[in-house]
């Protein structure tokens, strides 16, 4: 029960810095003076931190063991939230901000290694767990904010701030399985393994002590260099996280602009954005779970890039069926829920994670590579799309050329859905071997 529930608070608190700071980001840029361009890089910080950050999380887990990780990054996360609340310095709400991000970057890699190593049997289950927590802690740092505030007198401060302390509930847990961790008497490989080319990536990774919570990754910053130069499947599953994250950014970013730009009341075309996120929760529970079944992979990689482009079909006739607004209503209703179904690919692209390694050392180095190069990808999404929207003068063109991003997200996600792992590749074989 503690290491469920360990899961479960990390999980909760992933998402909440970037959706809460969403609820109130106009009374924030307003207190602060921020410039269009400046609140902007605020909305694109998220995406940046979760690529830089990430890739130092190998590293991380491999100094202090990935649960002293997990419990330093909800620490660091409660301290960046705490600061950006209580600072009267716009610097200083910025670095909050990076902190509270920093952490949960922290969180977003070691997740799937620390499922994969308390659970190897359970994968499927498990991550679904642990993505619907996720679900429900971004939709509530989103529906709940604004009440607190208001509560408050209206103070942001206060409706910000209130995050720091569930993201402290989920830092105890973790210290305590570090705890009995070290208790245990588990050993972690000293010393960093040399990776020389892609056969390492299956060597690379000594264990000492029995299978189970204190083993560590050596050499892991090597490991995601040779996963990246030589594993098909990690590269395709980079690309398959990198689209949908772009897909889901934009759709969170922009999705009210597009909806008030058709004619909808400014303040209901937030309403189905709220509708995108509440779908989110379902196939967070289903997907991960269906999943773990490999005949089910192939088929749900195609089932959300379709229902992606049919919300972005549905977006482009909304503006067709306009004299009718009843039907333009029930359009843009039945899109919200198609793109909320389509963002079903973020949990099936963390439970491939775990699938396709055998390893908890290399989840680690994958997860690191997979979410770091897939949000470094995503962050020129909502900055793309205000480009095209600029340059157009309406959201055609954007809408066409996300349809277009969704080709290589199918062709990605086909090649990560196949059964394997990456340690199973035959181009992880040894040179020498291969000559034979």
């Amino acid at each position: 029960m503690l290491l469920l529930g360990g899961i479960v608070a990390v999980a909760l608190n992933l998402r909440t810095a970037v959706t809460s700071l969403g609820s109130v980001l106009g009374e924030v840029t307003e207190a602060w003076g921020f410039s269009g361009l400046l609140a902007g890089l605020l909305t694109s910080l998220p995406v940046a931190v979760f690529a830089v950050v990430g890739f130092g999380a190998p590293a991380l887990a491999r100094r202090l063991g990935p649960e002293r990780s997990v419990a330093g990054a909800m620490l660091v996360a409660a301290a960046g939230l705490a600061l950006r609340a209580v600072t009267g310095s716009a610097a200083l709400f910025l670095a909050g901000s990076a902190l509270a991000l920093s952490g949960a970057a922290v969180g977003n890699v070691l997740m799937p290694t620390l499922v994969k190593r308390y659970f190897p049997e359970r994968t499927g289950s498990i991550t679904a767990l642990y993505t619907t927590a996720l679900a429900l802690g971004m939709t509530g740092g989103a529906a709940l904010t604004g009440p607190v505030e208001r509560a408050f007198g209206g103070d942001w401060r206060v409706g910000l701030g209130v995050w720091a302390g569930l993201a402290l509930v989920a830092a105890p847990p973790w210290l305590a399985l570090a705890g009995l961790t070290r208790a245990s008497g588990l050993t972690r490989v000293s010393g960093p393994t040399r990776v020389s080319g892609p056969a390492s990536v299956a060597g690379a990774t000594g264990v000492a002590g029995r299978r189970g919570a204190g083993t560590v990754v050596a050499g892991a910053g090597s490991v995601v260099a040779s996963l990246l130069r030589s594993s098909r499947v990690a590269r395709a599953l980079m690309l398959y996280f990198g689209c949908q994250s772009l897909n889901a950014y934009v759709v969170l970013g922009w999705l009210p602009s597009v909806l008030a730009d058709t004619g909808q009341d400014p303040h209901a075309a937030s309403l189905p954005l709220a509708l995108v996120s509440a779908m989110t929760v379902p196939m967070s529970i289903a997907l991960p779970a269906l999943a773990a079944r490999r005949m089910e992979q192939r088929r749900l990689v195609v089932l959300t890039t379709a229902c992606y482009a049919g919300g972005y079909l549905g977006l482009l006739w909304v503006p067709a069926v306009a004299e009718w607004p009843a039907a333009a209503s029930g359009l843009i209703w039945l899109s919200a829920a198609l793109l909320g179904a389509g963002n079903g690919a973020f949990p099936l692209a963390v439970t491939l994670i775990g699938l396709r390694t055998r390893r908890p050392e290399v989840t680690t180095a994958l997860s690191a590579l997979v979410q770091s190069g897939g949000y470094l990808l995503a962050a020129a999404g909502p900055l793309m799309v205000g480009v095209l929207h600029q340059l157009s003068g309406g959201w055609r063109l954007p809408l066409l050329v996300l349809l277009a991003t969704l080709l290589p997200q199918l062709l990605s996600g086909l090649r990560a859905a196949r059964p394997g792992t990456v340690e199973s590749e035959p181009e992880h074989a040894p040179p020498a071997r291969r000559r034979l």
